[in-house]
Formats: structure tokens, C-alpha cells, sequence
């Protein structure tokens, strides 16, 4: 059944990445508030590093209170050096370990989905190898996933730099393959990741068509969180380099598309834009705008 189309947050709830160092509740919530997000998405590690901290209880139940009672949907953002496709064993071990970390803290504070990069098969090997790879070692992550309130592990690709494993809507069919369509497993699609990686967003219909390839390819429901970025650079360029909504070669008008189409109903929206926290907020706004108009 295809949910509300109706416009507002029920549509679409729009948010962004917050701080959380000094605290998930007292940083994290209110630089959401200063933002009037309506769903945040947060670190619960350093993102260029292996460590896996401890939580601290306290700011997790708060954090998780909060959220539930403003009606807030949270994510968590993995560690950027995880790749199950790497050559390197160690590399390979350590991403185990820190995305175990990762679905446990996401657990802990609430959170609907935790996102990670799908990777690169690296060391020159075929795709095939590294996606063989991928199961061996992603899959069991998915299964130990058997609590209803363990979040969701959803995929987002890259903008098709080196010899990324997920970049096209239709990379995601074999990354799926490889670990089973896992029930637990879902898509976050970057705008300005897919933009770089070659779809055209822009035009009259380049947002809906590629939303319909990317459900041709995964199935119905899959979709379950959107980074909603617009790019610095071309489409096609291959650079991850995120711009302001309405300032870079995206631009406003597929925003608004984007928040039209079936597969994004109810799916939310979080920026990972450049300006700091009065950048942030003019992009919720912009957004809200968009999608309220």
C-alpha cells in the first residue's frame, strides 16, 4: 500500500547531521532544535577512525526520550574507513568490528537505520571477488540484527570515484544479491552522490526516473532515508563535494521533485551541507519550503 501523499512532515520529515561531541543530548538535540529539524542523524564514533566507544547512558536515554516524544526519526552515520570489498584483512576486521559497533549504539539510542558506504573492491580485483567478500563478512552483521528494535542497515552509495563497489542505481542489485535482500537491509541514496556518479537529476522528469530505477532495482520499501545534498560539481564528475540546496549544479527544482515521487513517501530527508549551523538551518527551511509549497 502506498502511503499519504499528503504534503508535511508526515510527507517527509527534514533534518540534518548534528554535532554530538560534548554529549548526544545536551549538543546533539539542541543544535537540532536551533535547526527545527524534524530528524537528525549523528556520529556515535569518530567517523575517520577504528575506536568504538562506550555510550554514556544517561545522554542516550535523554537523546532517545526526546525523540520519541517530539516524534524525531534518528540515524547513525558509520565510520567512513569501514569497506567490506578491501584487499586488506585488517581492514576488513576492523570494519566488522566497527560496524558491529555502529547497529549496537543505534540500538541504544533509538535509532531507525545506521548508514554506511558500500565500498571498494581495492588491490586491483574483480568486482565479483570483493562482493563474494562482502557476504562473507557483512552478512552475519545482518543476521545477529534479530531484536524489533534493532535499526535498519541501510547502504549508501558513492559517487563512482576508484573502483567503487555501488555508485549507479543498478549497483545496488548485486550489493543486495550478494547479502540475500536481507529484510534488515536498506537504501540511503545521496543526491549528490548519484548526481556525481552519472544520474542526472535535473530536468523535467531526471529525479523520478532515476528514484524508478532505483525501485526497478531494489523493490518497494528499500528506500528508507535520503542525505539530501546538491554538488559543486558536474553531473558525472566523480567528486563527492556537497554544496547548499539551490546552489550547486542540482538545484532547487529536483528537490521538490523528489519529494513527489511514490518511493519517498514518508522517507526522511537529512543535509549534509557546507555553512555551519546557519547554513544548516537555511537548508531545512529551504526544504520545508520545497516540500510545503
Amino acid at each position: 500500500m502506498v502511503k499519504s501523499q499528503q504534503p508535511g512532515p508526515t510527507r517527509n520529515p527534514v533534518g540534518g547531521h548534528v554535532p554530538v561531541a560534548g554529549g548526544l543530548h545536551s549538543v546533539g538535540i539542541s543544535y537540532a532544535h536551533d535547526l527545527k529539524a524534524e530528524t537528525v542523524q549523528v556520529f556515535v564514533a569518530n567517523p575517520r577512525g577504528w575506536a568504538t566507544p562506550a555510550g554514556n547512558p544517561r545522554q542516550d536515554e535523554e537523546f532517545r526520550a526526546v525523540c520519541e516524544a517530539e516524534s524525531i526519526p534518528a540515524y547513525v552515520h558509520a565510520p567512513y574507513l569501514i569497506n567490506f570489498g578491501s584487499h586488506t584483512e585488517a581492514t576488513v576486521e576492523k570494519s566488522v568490528e566497527s560496524l558491529r559497533h555502529s547497529l549496537r549504539r543505534g540500538r541504544e539510542i533509538g535509532a531507525l537505520g545506521v548508514v554506511v558506504h558500500t565500498g571498494s573492491a581495492t588491490g586491483g580485483r574483480e568486482r565479483s571477488v570483493a562482493l563474494r567478500q562482502v557476504r562473507e563478512y557483512l552478512l552475519p552483521l545482518l543476521d545477529e540484527l534479530t531484536h524489533d528494535d534493532d535499526p535498519f542497515l541501510l547502504l549508501e552509495s558513492t559517487a563512482g570515484q576508484g573502483a567503487s563497489l555501488c555508485s549507479r542505481t543498478w549497483d545496488f542489485g548485486p550489493y543486495f544479491e550478494a547479502l540475500d535482500a536481507h529484510p534488515k537491509l536498506g537504501v540511503c541514496l545521496d543526491t549528490c552522490h548519484v548526481f556525481a556518479a552519472g544520474h542526472d537529476l535535473t530536468g523535467p522528469s531526471g529525479m523520478h526516473q532515476t528514484l524508478d530505477l532505483l525501485v526497478d532495482t531494489v523493490g518497494e520499501g528499500r528506500l528508507r532515508l535520503i542525505h539530501a545534498n546538491d554538488s559543486k560539481d558536474v553531473v558525472g564528475a566523480h567528486k563527492d563535494r556537497h554544496e547548499n540546496i539551490g546552489a550547486g549544479h542540482i538545484g532547487e527544482d529536483p528537490f521538490r521533485a523528489l519529494m513527489t515521487h511514490p518511493a519517498t513517501a514518508g522517507v526522511p530527508l537529512i543535509i549534509e551541507t557546507p555553512g555551519g549551523k546557519e547554513g544548516h538551518a537555511a537548508d531545512v527551511e529551504r526544504l520545508k519550503k520545497l516540500r510545503d509549497a
